[in-house]
C-alpha cells in the first residue's frame, strides 16, 4: 500500500460496505496454535526486569506530587529530581512504612509527610532508587526482583517517529486479567473488524508467523480501514511486533500515518481483594504525518490528546473485556486455546 502524500485528503469513499454480520468470517485464520506461538515468542523475549509505570507527563519537572504504583506487588514510587531526572524507589518510607505516593516534592526532594525524611533520588535511611529511565513519551522502573531476568541497562524502547515531528497521547486502563491475557489480545488481529466494527472495516491479515517453522518471523502484517463516518474510510497497513513479554507495537507501515506506533504495554500490579490478577493497560499513540497540515495538528495537540485517548478507551473496553474472560476461562482450566 503507497502513501498518501500525494493525495489532498486521506479519506477513501468504501465502494460496497458489508453489513457486520454477513463480513467474512476470520475464526478459521485466527488459529488457536499460531497466537499461542506468537505469545510463547513473545513471553522468551528479555525485557531486562523493565516496567511502564506511566506516562513522562504524568510526572510534569517542578512538579510537587509524585506517582505510585505497586509493579508485580512491588510498591514504587518516582519523581523528579531537582534537573529533572527521573527517580524511583521503594514507596515505602524506610523509617515507619509512611506511603510515600502521599508525600509532596519540593525542589526536586520527596519529603515523607510523616515524619519529614527528605529523598533527594540518592540512597538514605536504607532507601536505596530503583533503575528508571524516561524515554520521552513513558516512564519506566527496574525491578530486578520481580523480573528475575538478566537486568538490561535501558528498557527495549521501540522505534518511534522523531518526536519533534509527531503527536503522542497515552491512555492507562486497569483489567482483572494478567499480561499474557493483554498480549495475546493483540496477537490476534483477526478480531479486530468484528470486535470493533465501529472503528475498523475491511481487515485482512496479509501476513502471519508459521508456528511450524523452525524460525518463525515474528510480526502480522495488516491490511485495514479506519472509520471516519458513513462510507468514508482511512486504509493503512500496519505490522504488530512484541518486542518484550509485556509489549506489543503497531507499527504504521503503508498509508496515512506511515511512520506512527501504538504501543500497547501491559504492567501487572498487585491483585484485587478477591485475590484476582490486575494488569495496566498502558497505551502509548506517537501519531506522525507527512501531509503539510499535520504541523497545524501538532500545535493543537493539547487538544487532539483528549481525543487520541478517548479513541483508545473505546477500544480497550471491548479488549480488556477479551483479556479479562481469557484470563477467566484459563484460571478455570476451560481455556480452549
Amino acid at each position: 500500500m503507497s502513501t498518501a502524500r500525494g493525495n489532498p485528503l486521506p479519506l477513501r469513499l468504501r465502494r460496497r460496505p458489508v453489513p457486520w454480520d454477513r463480513m467474512r468470517p476470520t475464526w478459521r485464520e485466527a488459529r488457536p496454535r499460531l497466537i499461542a506461538a506468537a505469545l510463547a515468542r513473545a513471553q522468551a523475549a528479555p525485557s531486562g526486569n523493565w516496567y511502564v509505570i506511566g506516562a513522562s507527563r504524568a510526572l510534569p519537572e517542578g512538579g510537587e506530587r509524585p506517582l505510585g504504583r505497586t509493579v508485580a506487588g512491588t510498591e514504587v514510587v518516582a519523581w523528579r529530581a531537582a534537573d529533572g531526572t527521573l527517580v524511583a524507589g521503594p514507596g515505602a518510607c524506610p523509617h515507619l512504612g509512611a506511603p510515600l505516593r502521599e508525600s509532596p516534592v519540593r525542589c526536586g526532594t520527596l519529603i515523607c509527610r510523616w515524619h519529614g525524611l527528605p529523598l533527594d533520588g540518592a540512597p538514605s535511611a536504607g532507601w536505596r532508587p530503583y533503575p528508571a529511565y524516561d524515554d520521552g513519551v513513558l516512564l519506566w522502573v527496574r525491578l530486578d526482583e520481580a523480573g528475575g531476568e538478566t537486568p538490561l541497562e535501558r528498557p527495549v524502547v521501540p522505534a518511534r517517529p522523531d518526536p519533534r515531528t509527531a503527536v503522542d497521547a497515552v491512555y492507562t486502563a486497569v483489567g482483572r486479567c494478567e499480561p499474557e491475557d493483554v498480549v495475546a489480545n493483540r496477537l490476534d488481529p483477526w478480531h479486530g473488524a468484528w470486535l470493533h466494527p465501529y472503528s475498523f472495516v475491511d481487515l485482512r491479515v496479509l501476513d502471519a508467523p508459521d508456528p511450524s517453522a523452525e524460525a518463525p518471523e515474528d510480526g502480522f502484517t495488516v491490511e485495514v480501514s479506519f472509520k471516519v463516518a458513513g462510507r468514508a474510510v482511512v486504509p493503512v497497513q500496519a505490522v504488530f511486533t512484541a518486542p518484550d513479554p509485556r509489549t506489543v507495537v503497531m507499527h504504521i507501515t503503508g498509508g496515512e500515518g506511515t511512520g506512527s506506533v501504538v504501543e500497547t504495554h501491559a504492567t501487572p500490579l498487585s491483585p484485587d481483594p478477591a485475590g484476582r490478577p490486575r494488569t495496566a493497560v498502558v497505551e502509548a499513540v506517537v501519531a506522525a504525518s507527512d501531509r503539510p497540515g499535520f504541523a497545524a495538528a501538532r500545535l493543537a495537540a493539547p487538544l487532539l490528546r483528549p481525543l487520541m485517548r478517548a479513541t483508545a478507551a473505546r477500544l480497550w473496553r471491548d479488549d480488556l473485556a477479551y483479556a479479562e474472560r481469557r484470563w477467566a476461562l484459563r484460571a478455570t482450566g476451560r481455556f480452549p486455546g
